[in-house]
């Protein structure tokens, strides 16, 4: 087989076995008894590791939205919609964003360590003769703890973005409180509410599977964990990104006409 035909071959056959892992991890969510131990010790590791990079990034970037959005309405003579722009960028922008950097950047990398060193140290063969699926008792859990993680770190990064526009728009900007709680429901709902949600639940999905596959798949030693650790944050983004331009273009044409 000439050269170029296997270095084609080779990314394809990986984008098949990522499906069918990933099919497989589906089908697992469905087993009976499900790993409830596991998911409850998997979604307080995805916690411990991604809650100081969450706070850490949302609040820069809360500060940062709200000074632009503030300077922007001033120069308009609009100081009293501040509420509404920052509201409206929280919930469906810094929200999600936040978490997709969290989740590629942290828990993702941390559930690839994870499973990478059980490879190279033969445990999930080890599983496999004793007849222990590892998709069943490893991978499903992690997948739906990201899951349910991104969805609540996403909420809590949209609380903190408004009352962090708050606090700043009101003790630094001038803005009026009682204008800017007016202006809260004026671009941003439920449906807005909903849809950011529902992003940052399939970001966490969607890393998840990434980060289980290629722990999976490591092959070699200590070195080739590393590299599939940096190799889990480089396909995290990039496929996160692309989701989260394509949810957006979707919640805007879904949310125009209310």
């Amino acid at each position: 087989m000439p050269a170029v035909t296997k270095t084609l071959l080779k990314p394809l056959g990986s984008i098949g076995e990522f499906f069918a892992m990933s099919a497989e991890a589906f089908r697992g969510m469905l087993v009976w008894p499900f790993q409830w131990r596991e998911f409850i010790d998997q979604c307080w590791f995805i916690v411990r590791v991604s809650l100081v990079p969450t706070l850490l990034v949302a609040l820069p970037f809360t500060a940062l939205i709200s000074f632009t959005f503030n300077i922007l309405a001033a120069e308009f003579g609009a100081s009293d919609i501040a509420g509404a722009g920052a509201t409206l960028g929280a919930v469906t922008q810094i929200g999600p964003v936040v978490t997709v950097l969290v989740v590629a950047g942290a828990g993702a990398t941390a559930i690839c360590a994870d499973l990478g060193s059980r490879t190279i140290r033969e445990e999930i063969d080890a599983m496999e003769v004793l007849g222990i699926d590892p998709i069943v008792r490893l991978v499903s859990p992690r997948i739906l703890a990201s899951t349910l993680v991104a969805f609540l770190l996403n909420a809590m990064v949209c609380a903190i973005g408004i009352v962090g526009s708050f606090v700043f728009s009101v003790f630094f900007q001038n803005v009026t409180p009682g204008a800017f709680v007016d202006g809260i429901p004026l671009l941003t709902g439920l449906p807005e509410l909903v849809i950011s949600e529902v992003k940052a639940g399939a970001f966490g999905l969607i890393a998840a599977l990434i980060a289980c596959y290629r722990g999976l798949t490591v092959k070699g030693g200590p070195k080739s964990v590393g590299q599939a650790v940096n190799e889990t944050v480089v396909y995290a983004f990039m496929a996160l990104f692309v989701v989260n331009v394509v949810m957006t273009a979707i919640g805007i044409r879904m949310t125009a006409g209310k």
